[in-house]
């Protein structure tokens, strides 16, 4: 079943299209990336989808309701939760509490009795902590859950980006480029949670340049040129359609 439905998106900035006409399915439970060369419109689509910018035309629906003129924040409430490009920790925090800021839109006791710290709301957020740490524990970042976070590397900042966007219990996860930055290690820890957010039934749509790590875990691929869809299928079919291999070498399609 599909759970995102994207018709005829179209949106310009100027005179420069950035997406013309992009329409996709995503189905529920799969992991689909979402590839194209530098300036694609990649990330244009993700901030259409999640209303960061109006489109000019088109559609997105999300498990039937429709995306088009609500807020970020009520895309976010729906269960729609992505990350950005650009790693973005909270300063003065630590890396657990990083992590557990994820969960705030989803904590069920009020102001007072946060500010009481009832029992309930205590076990709560011990229950939120254990959470956390094993997320944590599973990129290996455990032993530094209690160092500032903005004293990771940048690529240990991107991972922890996806363990907190994990803890808003997404239904549709959207994650912009989350290898950037990553080296060898990082980047297999980050397929191994990848795998298990798949399994755990979040349908997940990512942007990666990580050609390596996208043939390896994706289950559809969606390939944009100049905003444009010029391929999908599984990682088998794109690696081998000759206008994907035209448009990554930039050459002439006969």
């Amino acid at each position: 079943m599909s759970v995102l439905q994207v018709r005829d998106l179209r949106r310009s900035f100027g005179g420069l299209l950035a997406t013309a006409d992009v329409s996709f399915d995503v189905a529920e439970h799969s992991l689909t990336a979402l590839i194209g060369p530098n300036g694609a419109g990649k990330t244009t689509l993700f901030n259409l989808i999640t209303n960061l910018f109006a489109p000019d035309a088109g559609s997105v629906t999300f498990e039937g309701t429709s995306l088009i003129g609500l807020s970020p924040s009520a895309i976010a409430r729906l269960g729609v939760i992505r990350t950005f490009q650009t790693a973005r920790v909270f300063p003065g925090m630590t890396v657990l509490e990083n992590a557990m800021a994820g969960h705030h839109r989803l904590l069920r006791h009020g102001l007072v009795s946060q500010l009481a710290w009832w029992p309930r709301q205590r076990a709560e957020e011990r229950r939120l902590a254990d959470r956390a740490m094993a997320l944590l524990d599973l990129v290996g970042l455990a032993d530094q859950a209690d160092q500032p976070a903005t004293q990771l590397p940048m690529g240990a900042q991107k991972l922890l980006e996806v363990i907190r966007a994990l803890l808003a219990q997404p239904k549709l996860l959207l994650l912009d480029e989350p290898a950037a930055g990553l080296n060898d290690t990082e980047t297999a820890e980050l397929a191994a949670l990848l795998r298990a957010i798949q399994a755990c039934g979040v349908t997940v749509m990512v942007v990666e340049h990580n050609m390596s790590l996208v043939m390896t875990i994706a289950d559809q691929v969606i390939v944009l040129e100049a905003g444009r869809l010029i391929a999908s299928g599984s990682p088998a079919q794109v690696q081998s359609n000759p206008r994907v291999i035209a448009a990554y070498l930039g050459e002439e399609v006969a």
